[in-house]
């Protein structure tokens, strides 16, 4: 007996990838009808907003002004990581400007003025601001002082006391050559350096996709195809193997950018795959049925917002070190607001109970670019505010639309 013909076989394997395409285009399409957008909407304007400036000035995309970008997203982008854990439990955090300030004048009294070593001016400076959210978290969760009432006076007090540390000189400035400095200015000019790096996130990322996969299938619930799972590891490879590319072009991996990945990947980790990270996610899904369910409320409210301070100031010596100096204009101007825009225009909802760490990136790189291109076309700063205003506004109707549809679906 003869086998099956060579075209028939070609046919059926070609009817089932299709069925597969069909399947995945459908289970792709119902998500996106009922609020479940994921990155989406921030990836197309991000796409959207480097058209339009590389339009208007080809230097937008040059080696040198991504690598001046790759840096200057780190300091605000730690702020936002901590206001993303905030958000997550439907609160707010209006203080971290003010304790990013004073985490730096801290750090750089005790350093330059009082001859601390730097190493541990920075653990005084960083557990200063675990001690504020402490605080704070402790109002809310104790007290029931409302988050806005609670971190304004934060905002307020904090900046009052950095005013007075600084004294009357304002301004302390940094040793070039020390360690803060070097958070934003050391660089790995071996090209070696970001393409390993890239190597190891891809590699990593795959590695975890496949496990989450198995331990899906091996519960019975729904999981991403190993297509699916190779065609977004390929995504991956394609977008951190160019970004290792163009900054290779100019003096290499910046140091920064090497932490706040490495910050990302941390606390993504803490909120997708612990039990903390877990119980966040109920809280921020209601404080009733999480207390019914016998969650610390009280502490995790807390220890969020110790998060949030924490990571308020580290973002603040990342800030000092790219300016290299403390002064009385640290955490103030439009900090606040970007950090929260960030956090907001990345995906993490207003509402709680959704949104990611890397939102936090997707978010700073939106608001960043915007300043980096009205930068080199020469605009006025009030169209910079302008637009970002803009796409907060597009951000948070989408996550209201969305919470809408979810609702309407069964899914909130």
């Amino acid at each position: 007996m003869s086998g099956p013909a060579p075209d028939a076989g070609r046919h059926g394997l070609v009817r089932r990838l299709r069925g597969r395409a069909d399947r995945t285009a459908g289970a792709f399409a119902d998500r996106l009808r009922s609020g479940e957008l994921g990155s989406l909407p921030v990836l197309l304007s991000l796409a959207s907003i480097w058209i339009i400036f590389v339009s208007l000035n080809e230097k937008f995309l040059s080696p040198r002004n991504l690598s001046n970008l790759s840096v200057d997203i780190v300091g605000t982008g730690m702020i936002a990581v901590g206001i993303v854990f905030v958000l997550l439990l439907g609160e707010i955090d209006l203080s971290v400007g003010s304790v990013s300030g004073l985490a730096a004048a801290v750090f750089a009294v005790l350093n330059v003025q009082h001859g601390m070593a730097e190493g541990l001016a920075v653990v005084v400076a960083v557990v200063m601001g675990t001690a504020i959210g402490a605080l704070h978290g402790f109002f809310l969760a104790k007290v029931g002082v409302p988050a806005f009432v609670v971190t304004l006076a934060g905002l307020l007090g904090w900046n009052g006391l950095m005013l007075w540390i600084l004294g009357a000189s304002g301004t302390v400035n940094l040793d070039d050559e020390g360690l803060v400095a070097l958070l934003t200015g050391h660089y790995f000019h071996d090209v070696a350096v970001a393409y390993g790096v890239a190597a190891l996130g891809v590699a990593g990322y795959l590695l975890v996709a496949l496990k989450d996969a198995r331990r899906r299938v091996a519960a019975g619930v729904p999981s991403r195809t190993p297509a699916g799972i190779a065609a977004r590891t390929a995504a991956l490879a394609v977008v951190v193997f160019a970004a290792a590319f163009v900054l290779n072009r100019f003096q290499g991996l910046p140091l920064a950018l090497l932490v706040f990945m490495v910050v990302l990947v941390g606390l993504d980790y803490v909120l997708r795959r612990t039990t903390y990270g877990r119980m966040i996610f109920a809280l921020g899904g209601g404080v009733e049925a999480a207390r019914r369910a016998g969650l610390a409320v009280a502490w995790i409210r807390i220890s969020v917002f110790m998060v949030s301070g924490t990571m308020a100031a580290v973002g603040g010596l990342f800030l000092a070190s790219r300016v290299t100096s403390a002064s009385q204009a640290s955490g103030g101007g439009n900090l606040l607001m970007n950090a929260i825009a960030a956090a907001v225009i990345g995906g993490t909802s207003l509402f709680g109970g959704r949104g990611r760490v890397w939102s936090a990136l997707l978010g700073v790189l939106v608001i960043q670019s915007i300043a980096s291109g009205v930068a080199l076309l020469g605009i006025q700063a009030a169209v910079q505010f302008m637009i970002t205003g803009g796409v907060l506004l597009v951000a948070v109707v989408i996550d209201a639309l969305s919470r809408r549809a979810q609702k309407a679906h069964g899914r909130v």
